[in-house]
């Protein structure tokens, strides 16, 4: 039998009117530390988006999005926080916000394979 691993993970939302407090989710970000493991999938519903708020800048929610994959992925092109440890990186994406693209509570889980687990979240969560 595999060695399961203690992960974290977060969904992620997008909140057109922060004050309406409805939201859609488009993501999952996970992370284990075990396996030095932190990615997200995401993908944007336009219609299902547009039902919410029919002016709301696409354009801009996927440049929120795209630099949750940058810093996922560190390095340079995750700026400064990118390159901080991967644990410093899950908790600064997943602090509370009141922005239009937010995550839920942190949850934990246990896994024996980190990427499997994130494409199950990402089809249970977001699809």
């Amino acid at each position: 039998m595999q060695e399961k691993h203690l992960f974290e993970y977060a969904v992620i939302r997008v909140v057109p009117r922060v004050e309406r407090e409805e939201f859609l989710n488009v993501g999952v970000i996970m992370y284990c530390a075990a396996k030095g493991f932190l990615q997200t999938r995401f993908a944007l519903n336009e219609a299902r988006l547009r039902a919410f708020s029919a002016d709301l800048d696409l354009e801009e929610v996927m440049e929120r999005l795209h630099a949750f994959e940058r810093i996922c992925g560190g390095r340079a092109t995750g700026g400064t926080i990118g390159q901080l440890p991967v644990a410093s990186r899950f908790r600064w994406l997943t602090a509370t916000r009141s922005t239009i693209v937010q995550t839920s509570p942190v949850h934990p889980g246990l896994c024996t394979d980190a990427p499997e687990t994130l494409e199950r979240l990402y089809a249970q969560l977001v699809l």
